[in-house]
Protein backbone atom coordinates (compact mmCIF):
# COMPACT_ATOMS: atom_id res chain seq x y z
CA UNK A 1 0.00 0.00 0.00
CA UNK A 2 2.83 2.19 0.69
CA UNK A 3 6.42 1.48 -0.74
CA UNK A 4 9.55 3.68 -1.84
CA UNK A 5 8.15 5.97 -4.68
CA UNK A 6 6.85 8.45 -2.57
CA UNK A 7 10.29 8.13 0.13
CA UNK A 8 7.61 7.52 2.97
CA UNK A 9 9.15 7.01 6.74
CA UNK A 10 8.03 3.28 6.11
CA UNK A 11 6.08 0.75 3.63
CA UNK A 12 2.60 -0.78 4.74
CA UNK A 13 1.23 -3.93 3.47
CA UNK A 14 -1.90 -5.21 3.52
CA UNK A 15 -2.44 -8.57 4.99
CA UNK A 16 -6.51 -8.75 5.27
CA UNK A 17 -9.02 -5.94 5.55
CA UNK A 18 -8.78 -5.18 8.76
CA UNK A 19 -4.95 -5.07 9.19
CA UNK A 20 -1.59 -4.35 7.51
CA UNK A 21 2.12 -4.13 8.35
CA UNK A 22 4.23 -1.26 9.21
CA UNK A 23 7.70 -1.93 8.29
CA UNK A 24 10.72 -0.20 8.94
CA UNK A 25 14.77 -0.20 10.18
CA UNK A 26 16.98 2.38 11.44
CA UNK A 27 20.21 2.24 12.85
CA UNK A 28 23.42 4.60 13.85
CA UNK A 29 26.61 4.86 16.07
CA UNK A 30 26.46 6.24 19.04
CA UNK A 31 25.52 10.07 19.50
CA UNK A 32 26.18 10.04 23.25
CA UNK A 33 28.11 8.63 25.47
CA UNK A 34 26.24 7.10 27.63
CA UNK A 35 25.24 3.83 26.34
CA UNK A 36 22.19 3.40 28.30
CA UNK A 37 20.72 6.80 26.63
CA UNK A 38 22.14 5.67 23.51
CA UNK A 39 20.00 2.75 23.45
CA UNK A 40 17.00 4.48 24.62
CA UNK A 41 17.55 7.17 22.13
CA UNK A 42 18.37 4.68 18.70
CA UNK A 43 14.48 2.39 19.69
CA UNK A 44 12.93 6.09 20.12
CA UNK A 45 14.38 6.71 16.60
CA UNK A 46 13.38 3.51 15.31
CA UNK A 47 9.53 3.43 16.37
CA UNK A 48 8.98 7.02 15.45
CA UNK A 49 8.85 6.23 11.68
CA UNK A 50 5.81 4.02 12.24
CA UNK A 51 4.05 6.65 14.43
CA UNK A 52 4.70 9.04 11.62
CA UNK A 53 2.04 6.86 9.26
CA UNK A 54 -0.11 6.20 12.73
CA UNK A 55 0.71 2.88 13.00
CA UNK A 56 1.19 1.23 15.92
CA UNK A 57 4.96 -1.10 16.26
CA UNK A 58 4.35 -3.65 17.99
CA UNK A 59 7.41 -6.29 17.39
CA UNK A 60 11.11 -5.53 16.59
CA UNK A 61 14.83 -7.20 16.60
CA UNK A 62 17.56 -5.68 17.17
CA UNK A 63 20.43 -4.61 14.87
CA UNK A 64 24.21 -4.18 16.37
CA UNK A 65 27.10 -3.45 14.88
CA UNK A 66 30.04 -3.58 17.71
CA UNK A 67 33.79 -4.21 18.43
CA UNK A 68 35.09 -7.52 19.76
CA UNK A 69 37.85 -6.05 21.39
CA UNK A 70 35.20 -3.19 23.47
CA UNK A 71 33.88 -4.41 26.70
CA UNK A 72 31.01 -6.36 26.96
CA UNK A 73 28.81 -4.34 29.46
CA UNK A 74 28.86 -1.39 27.30
CA UNK A 75 26.52 -3.64 24.49
CA UNK A 76 24.77 -4.63 27.47
CA UNK A 77 23.98 -1.40 29.01
CA UNK A 78 23.02 -0.21 24.98
CA UNK A 79 20.41 -3.19 24.86
CA UNK A 80 19.09 -2.67 28.41
CA UNK A 81 18.33 0.93 27.34
CA UNK A 82 16.96 -0.16 24.06
CA UNK A 83 14.82 -2.87 25.72
CA UNK A 84 13.94 -0.25 28.60
CA UNK A 85 12.03 2.12 25.98
CA UNK A 86 10.59 -0.57 23.87
CA UNK A 87 8.87 -1.92 27.15
CA UNK A 88 7.48 1.38 27.66
CA UNK A 89 6.39 1.54 24.04
CA UNK A 90 4.60 -1.75 24.57
CA UNK A 91 7.28 -3.35 21.81
CA UNK A 92 8.67 -6.74 21.96
CA UNK A 93 12.07 -7.25 21.27
CA UNK A 94 12.13 -10.83 19.94
CA UNK A 95 15.94 -11.33 19.47
CA UNK A 96 18.24 -9.53 16.47
CA UNK A 97 21.50 -9.81 14.79
CA UNK A 98 24.93 -8.47 16.15
CA UNK A 99 28.29 -8.46 13.86
CA UNK A 100 31.69 -7.24 14.17
CA UNK A 101 32.51 -3.87 13.31
CA UNK A 102 35.21 -1.59 14.13
CA UNK A 103 32.51 1.44 14.82
CA UNK A 104 29.36 0.55 17.10
CA UNK A 105 26.16 0.47 15.69
CA UNK A 106 22.53 0.27 16.88
CA UNK A 107 19.03 0.27 15.91
CA UNK A 108 15.98 -1.77 15.12
CA UNK A 109 13.75 -3.64 12.58
CA UNK A 110 10.28 -2.64 13.20
CA UNK A 111 7.01 -4.44 12.55
CA UNK A 112 3.85 -2.20 13.45
CA UNK A 113 0.08 -2.36 12.57
CA UNK A 114 -2.22 -0.30 11.03
CA UNK A 115 -5.55 -0.67 9.54
CA UNK A 116 -5.79 -0.35 5.83
CA UNK A 117 -7.12 3.23 4.64
CA UNK A 118 -6.01 4.65 7.77
CA UNK A 119 -2.53 4.62 7.76
CA UNK A 120 -1.12 8.58 7.23
CA UNK A 121 1.65 9.56 4.30
CA UNK A 122 3.66 12.17 3.48
CA UNK A 123 1.54 12.59 0.47
CA UNK A 124 -1.64 14.03 1.44
CA UNK A 125 -0.51 17.61 2.08
CA UNK A 126 -3.39 19.95 0.76
CA UNK A 127 -3.46 24.09 0.21
CA UNK A 128 -5.00 25.42 3.22
CA UNK A 129 -3.41 23.01 5.32
CA UNK A 130 -1.02 24.42 8.64
CA UNK A 131 1.71 22.19 9.51
CA UNK A 132 2.16 21.46 13.34
CA UNK A 133 5.46 20.48 14.58
CA UNK A 134 5.89 18.39 18.28
CA UNK A 135 9.38 18.43 18.95
CA UNK A 136 11.81 21.41 18.97
CA UNK A 137 14.97 21.11 17.22
CA UNK A 138 18.81 21.47 17.26
CA UNK A 139 19.48 18.00 18.09
CA UNK A 140 22.60 17.26 15.95
CA UNK A 141 24.14 20.65 16.56
CA UNK A 142 23.85 20.05 20.27
CA UNK A 143 25.46 16.35 20.06
CA UNK A 144 27.93 17.08 17.61
CA UNK A 145 29.12 19.80 20.49
CA UNK A 146 28.44 16.94 22.73
CA UNK A 147 31.41 14.78 20.97
CA UNK A 148 34.06 17.77 20.80
CA UNK A 149 33.27 18.37 24.28
CA UNK A 150 32.10 22.00 24.17
CA UNK A 151 28.64 22.15 25.46
CA UNK A 152 27.28 22.70 28.62
CA UNK A 153 26.05 19.66 30.32
CA UNK A 154 22.63 20.73 30.75
CA UNK A 155 22.19 21.51 27.47
CA UNK A 156 23.38 18.02 26.29
CA UNK A 157 21.63 16.73 29.11
CA UNK A 158 17.76 17.93 28.13
CA UNK A 159 18.71 17.05 24.11
CA UNK A 160 19.14 13.53 25.66
CA UNK A 161 15.46 14.04 27.11
CA UNK A 162 14.33 14.87 24.41
CA UNK A 163 15.68 12.33 21.77
CA UNK A 164 14.50 9.88 24.28
CA UNK A 165 10.61 10.90 23.77
CA UNK A 166 8.66 8.36 21.91
CA UNK A 167 6.49 10.02 19.32
CA UNK A 168 3.54 7.45 20.84
CA UNK A 169 1.30 10.19 22.74
CA UNK A 170 1.23 12.77 19.16
CA UNK A 171 0.70 9.97 17.06
CA UNK A 172 -2.40 9.07 18.96
CA UNK A 173 -3.82 12.09 19.15
CA UNK A 174 -2.84 12.82 15.04
CA UNK A 175 -4.82 9.67 14.71
CA UNK A 176 -8.00 10.46 16.94
CA UNK A 177 -7.98 14.03 14.85
CA UNK A 178 -7.56 13.03 11.56
CA UNK A 179 -4.63 14.68 9.33
CA UNK A 180 -3.38 14.95 5.94
CA UNK A 181 -0.21 13.90 5.71
CA UNK A 182 2.62 13.48 8.47
CA UNK A 183 6.65 12.81 8.01
CA UNK A 184 9.33 12.52 11.19
CA UNK A 185 11.88 15.26 11.34
CA UNK A 186 14.90 13.38 11.62
CA UNK A 187 18.13 12.96 9.08
CA UNK A 188 17.33 15.14 6.97
CA UNK A 189 16.43 17.77 8.85
CA UNK A 190 12.94 19.85 9.15
CA UNK A 191 13.45 21.37 5.54
CA UNK A 192 14.79 17.86 4.07
CA UNK A 193 11.88 16.16 5.17
CA UNK A 194 9.16 19.27 4.34
CA UNK A 195 10.78 19.14 0.83
CA UNK A 196 10.02 14.80 0.84
CA UNK A 197 6.58 16.06 1.83
CA UNK A 198 6.00 18.53 -0.51
CA UNK A 199 7.43 16.33 -3.40
CA UNK A 200 5.18 13.75 -2.76
CA UNK A 201 2.07 15.84 -2.37
CA UNK A 202 2.50 18.15 -5.37
CA UNK A 203 2.15 21.18 -2.70
CA UNK A 204 4.30 24.23 -1.74
CA UNK A 205 4.85 25.74 1.59
CA UNK A 206 5.60 28.84 3.81
CA UNK A 207 7.53 28.39 7.31
CA UNK A 208 7.70 31.13 9.95
CA UNK A 209 11.30 30.85 11.68
CA UNK A 210 10.19 32.86 14.51
CA UNK A 211 7.57 30.13 15.14
CA UNK A 212 10.04 26.80 14.86
CA UNK A 213 11.15 25.73 18.90
CA UNK A 214 14.70 25.30 19.21
CA UNK A 215 16.50 23.04 21.49
CA UNK A 216 18.29 25.80 24.68
CA UNK A 217 21.86 26.57 23.26
CA UNK A 218 20.97 25.77 19.87
CA UNK A 219 21.88 29.16 18.29
CA UNK A 220 24.65 29.84 20.50
CA UNK A 221 26.61 26.63 19.37
CA UNK A 222 25.74 27.26 15.76
CA UNK A 223 26.67 31.14 15.90
CA UNK A 224 30.19 29.43 17.47
CA UNK A 225 30.26 27.15 14.63
CA UNK A 226 29.05 24.03 15.63
CA UNK A 227 27.76 21.97 12.80
CA UNK A 228 27.43 19.01 10.80
CA UNK A 229 28.33 17.53 7.49
CA UNK A 230 25.05 15.99 7.42
CA UNK A 231 23.61 19.50 7.49
CA UNK A 232 25.67 20.91 4.92
CA UNK A 233 24.45 18.18 2.31
CA UNK A 234 20.87 18.53 3.55
CA UNK A 235 21.53 21.96 2.58
CA UNK A 236 22.75 21.03 -1.21
CA UNK A 237 19.30 18.94 -1.41
CA UNK A 238 17.10 21.95 -1.01
CA UNK A 239 18.71 25.58 -1.59
CA UNK A 240 17.56 25.89 -4.84
CA UNK A 241 14.06 25.19 -3.55
CA UNK A 242 13.98 27.87 -1.05
CA UNK A 243 12.88 31.28 -1.15
CA UNK A 244 14.40 33.29 2.28
CA UNK A 245 12.44 36.46 3.25
CA UNK A 246 13.90 39.54 4.93
CA UNK A 247 15.33 39.58 8.72
CA UNK A 248 16.25 35.87 9.20
CA UNK A 249 19.09 35.13 11.39
CA UNK A 250 22.37 34.28 10.05
CA UNK A 251 22.29 30.75 12.00
CA UNK A 252 18.62 30.13 10.29
CA UNK A 253 19.52 27.73 7.42
CA UNK A 254 21.86 25.58 9.26
CA UNK A 255 19.43 25.06 12.04
CA UNK A 256 16.71 24.11 9.60
CA UNK A 257 18.57 21.73 7.88
CA UNK A 258 20.50 20.43 10.92
CA UNK A 259 19.97 16.55 11.30
CA UNK A 260 17.74 15.47 13.69
CA UNK A 261 17.73 11.76 15.75
CA UNK A 262 14.38 10.96 17.05
CA UNK A 263 12.86 14.67 15.72
CA UNK A 264 9.28 14.95 16.45
CA UNK A 265 6.32 14.56 13.82
CA UNK A 266 5.55 17.10 11.27
CA UNK A 267 2.01 17.45 10.38
CA UNK A 268 -0.15 18.79 7.72
CA UNK A 269 -3.98 19.15 8.47
CA UNK A 270 -6.67 21.36 7.42
CA UNK A 271 -6.27 24.53 9.32
CA UNK A 272 -9.71 23.80 11.12
CA UNK A 273 -8.54 21.43 12.31
CA UNK A 274 -5.37 22.53 14.14
CA UNK A 275 -7.41 23.86 17.39
CA UNK A 276 -8.45 20.13 18.03
CA UNK A 277 -4.98 18.72 17.67
CA UNK A 278 -3.37 21.07 19.61
CA UNK A 279 -5.29 20.62 22.51
CA UNK A 280 -5.52 16.58 21.98
CA UNK A 281 -1.82 16.89 22.15
CA UNK A 282 -1.37 19.27 25.19
CA UNK A 283 -3.89 16.41 27.11
CA UNK A 284 -1.43 13.71 25.72
CA UNK A 285 1.36 15.62 27.58
CA UNK A 286 3.32 16.39 24.06
CA UNK A 287 5.50 19.46 25.54
CA UNK A 288 5.32 20.87 21.85
CA UNK A 289 2.64 21.68 19.90
CA UNK A 290 3.22 24.76 17.65
CA UNK A 291 1.71 26.01 14.16
CA UNK A 292 4.91 26.68 12.21
CA UNK A 293 3.64 27.01 8.61
CA UNK A 294 1.09 26.59 6.10
CA UNK A 295 0.90 24.34 2.64
CA UNK A 296 0.24 26.29 -0.67
CA UNK A 297 -0.32 25.53 -4.42
CA UNK A 298 2.23 24.19 -6.04
CA UNK A 299 3.89 27.31 -8.35
CA UNK A 300 2.74 29.86 -6.06
CA UNK A 301 5.99 30.92 -4.95
CA UNK A 302 7.18 31.16 -8.09
CA UNK A 303 10.99 30.28 -10.03
CA UNK A 304 10.54 27.32 -9.18
CA UNK A 305 10.40 27.70 -5.30
CA UNK A 306 9.17 24.75 -3.03
CA UNK A 307 9.62 26.04 0.35
CA UNK A 308 9.35 29.61 1.18
CA UNK A 309 11.13 30.74 5.18
CA UNK A 310 9.63 34.05 6.94
CA UNK A 311 10.82 35.78 10.02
Amino acid sequence: MVGISTGDDAAVYRLTDDLALVQTVDFFPPIVDDPTAFGEIAVANALSDVYAMGGKPVIALNIVGFPVDLPKDLLANVLKGGAAKAKEAGVLIAGGHTVDDAEPKYGLAVTGIVKPGEQVTNAGAKPGDVLVLTKPIGTGIITTAGRAQVVDDDVLANAIVVMSELNAAAADAMVKVGVNACVDATGFGLLGHLRGMLDASGAAATIEYGAIPLLPGTVELAKEGVLTGGGARNMLAVEDLLDWGDGLPDTAADILVDPQTSGGLLISLPAHDAPRLIDELESAGVGVRVIIGKIVESGSLGDGKLIRVTA
